[in-house]
């Protein structure tokens, strides 16, 4: 057994949800830059940017969250994690209000459901993600999730168990 808790969403050695992450954490913080920039300007081209980017996110996050819950349920010693749980929660929260946000912008319309609520939302959701992404680093910098134990880890990783050779 590694030293470390693996992850057991990825390619090769490369955990996938780390790969994931930055697209719907990108996409959140610009629909509220694009939600301020609304309030600023007036031009509904940033209230459509902003709900498309929430969309965006979501279907993002929903593939980060596949990879997250692989890792999650596979790895008892990341389940045994408290930093995991609060990470996991807390992301599960924010995609929930982001999915509010994006419903109220494509009832009411991109333009009429940013204020209030719409850029409140935002700024609630981007909290979040301040938090979930401390306990992500913590996961990964304190208590060693998905990293090798060693860089022989990756070669003998990559090798076929003793006695059977990979198809060429």
């Amino acid at each position: 057994m590694s030293a470390n808790p693996r992850s057991t969403a990825k390619i090769g050695n490369h955990p996938l949800h780390p790969m994931l992450i930055p697209f719907p954490v990108a996409f959140l913080v610009g629909a509220l830059v694009t939600d301020l920039a609304f309030l600023g300007t007036g031009d509904g081209f940033w209230a459509r940017a902003s709900m498309w980017l929430i969309g965006a996110a979501i279907v993002m996050a929903l593939l980060a969250a596949l990879a997250g819950f692989v890792d999650f349920f596979s790895e008892p010693r990341i389940r045994a994690l408290s930093d995991a749980w609060y990470h996991m929660i807390g992301n599960l929260t924010a995609v929930v209000a982001a999915a509010i946000n994006f419903a109220l912008r494509y009832g009411q319309g991109a333009e009429a459901a940013i204020k209030p609520w719409g850029v409140a939302l935002s700024f609630v959701v981007v909290g979040i993600l301040l938090f979930t992404g401390w306990k992500g680093w913590e996961m990964v910098y304190r208590h060693r999730v998905a990293v090798l134990d060693s860089p022989a880890q990756a070669a003998s990783d990559a090798r076929p168990p003793s006695g059977r050779r990979r198809a060429a």
